[in-house]
């Protein structure tokens, strides 16, 4: 067997690679390459396996591009077939176990490429009826990888995954979004006041107040999807810089067309290949939209903090479900733990879009090194936001009481409604009516006749 040898009395077997022999597990799918990445970067404890939508997009460019080396004659039907059945094993969630390289590694993505090219392989082989490692009939480079580069292949693999995993984000919004409006419907005709910096400023509603929830959300839902769709665009036939130097000219002609059947994506191919190979423009933009987003979400739930704090020291003008107790020493504390948490997830994704922006700017000439933390922080903020979300949204959002009584009693204990005089009598004299209703402490209508009496006597 070419390059490979089995120990089966030692569960394992050796494989040759440039840097000499090496062994690897006897039953395992992935191969020599995959082993020394595994044993190079136990960094983070997170595999690639734990990146599913990143697994599936990168099986269907195998996929892809086997079917575009058969329409070249660079495949042999058998060898395509095998190649697409453990494809779609892989998108069907089988063999995740296999893909154990860290999500942090070095090598521009490299060994992530490799362990999907030998899992592929070596699936490929037992459904042939041969053994694993009997890289003769199908090899992770000469037939799996054929005609790629990791710099194209899982290059376009990461963008799909984002843009796949922009249409569940999106979801996640409308759902939120949706409560929101329906809480405003529950709460229309609630009065309450409104304040700006801390301070009492005008009337308004519960409703209002709600609605304005959903009109954030709703706002993010359309740039989401624009900045989604940047991520169509692909350098799958670009090989390693662009030039596509390594891949024959029928093969490019049919592999983007073979993607878009296959994803059911409207990918297209970059208008510059060799800008599309380091510029990580997109993903800095993107995790920008995620920032924006968070930021959007963590103002809600302080506000939700704040107007709910007490019971009786603080607003207290709406209730928020009761998740668990919130004290170990303070009999009867409740505290707002899911609009902390969203907080919490907020803080994170700052940091992630950070860790994006370093890493976009770090690479050099024809490349980007960095794509794995790109690929790892943006995965982790969406999936952190579209958790935060959901239980914000049916955790919190959708069992909010409000006190209709106490939002209606500090609106006419405060000094909101002198805006309404402005109009009426002009600023000046609104300032003089609402200071001598501070300082006495009357109402504002109390405050409003008695000026107006006294001016009736001034006459």
């Amino acid at each position: 067997m070419d390059g490979q040898s089995l120990d089966r009395s030692a569960g394992w077997r050796i494989e040759a690679d440039l840097l000499g022999e090496g062994s690897v597990p006897a039953h395992a799918l992935y191969g020599l390459q995959t082993q020394r990445a595994i044993d190079n970067f136990p960094i983070s404890g997170r595999t690639i396996g734990s990146l599913p939508v990143l697994l599936n997009n990168l099986a269907r460019v195998k996929k892809a591009a086997a079917r575009a080396n058969l329409a070249a004659g660079e495949l042999d039907a058998d060898v395509t077939d095998a190649i697409s059945r453990a494809c779609d094993e892989i998108g069907d969630g089988m063999h995740w176990d296999q893909f154990r390289v860290d999500i942090l590694q070095g090598g521009a993505g490299t060994s992530t490429n490799m362990n999907m090219n030998e899992v592929i392989a070596n699936r490929a082989l037992f459904l042939m009826g041969r053994n694993a490692g009997d890289y003769d009939h199908v090899h992770p480079n000469d037939h799996v990888n054929r005609n790629q580069s990791t710099n194209d292949a899982y290059a376009t693999a990461v963008r799909l995954a984002v843009f796949e995993s922009n249409l569940a984000l999106i979801d996640s919004i409308e759902r939120l979004a949706a409560i929101c409006r329906q809480k405003a419907t529950e709460f229309a005709g609630v009065r309450k006041l409104a304040r700006t910096e801390l301070q009492d400023a005008v009337p308004m509603t519960a409703e209002q107040e709600f609605l304005a929830f959903a009109a954030a959300l709703e706002e993010d839902v359309s740039r989401g999807r624009e900045v989604g769709a940047l991520f169509l665009e692909i350098n799958l036939g670009g090989t390693a810089v662009g030039s596509g130097t390594g891949a024959s000219k029928d093969y490019r002609e049919a592999v983007v067309e073979n993607l878009r059947q296959i994803c059911g994506f409207p990918v297209v191919p970059a208008a510059n290949l060799f800008e599309a190979s380091w510029d990580m423009g997109a993903f800095v933009f993107y995790s920008g939209f995620l920032k924006r987003l968070a930021a959007k979400l963590s103002k809600i739930c302080n506000d939700l903090r704040l107007l709910s704090s007490g019971p009786r020291g603080g607003f207290a003008e709406m209730v928020l479900p009761a998740r668990q107790a919130g004290s170990s020493i303070m009999p009867g504390k409740i505290n707002p733990v899911i609009p902390e948490a969203i907080n919490q997830i907020a803080f994170r994704v700052f940091g992630l879009d950070l860790t994006v922006t370093f890493a976009a700017e770090a690479g050099q000439l024809q490349l980007n090194a960095f794509t794995p933390v790109i690929v790892s922080s943006v995965d982790e903020a969406v999936s952190l936001l579209i958790a935060g979300m959901d239980i914000l949204g049916t955790g919190c959002i959708a069992g909010i009481k409000i006190d209709q009584q106490r939002c209606e009693e500090i609106l006419d204990g405060s000094l909101a409604s002198a805006i309404e005089l402005v109009p009426v009598v002009g600023y000046k004299a609104a300032n003089e009516i609402m200071k001598a209703a501070r300082l006495s402490g009357s109402s504002i209508d109390d405050a409003h006749a008695l000026w107006q009496s006294e001016r009736v006597i001034a006459r």
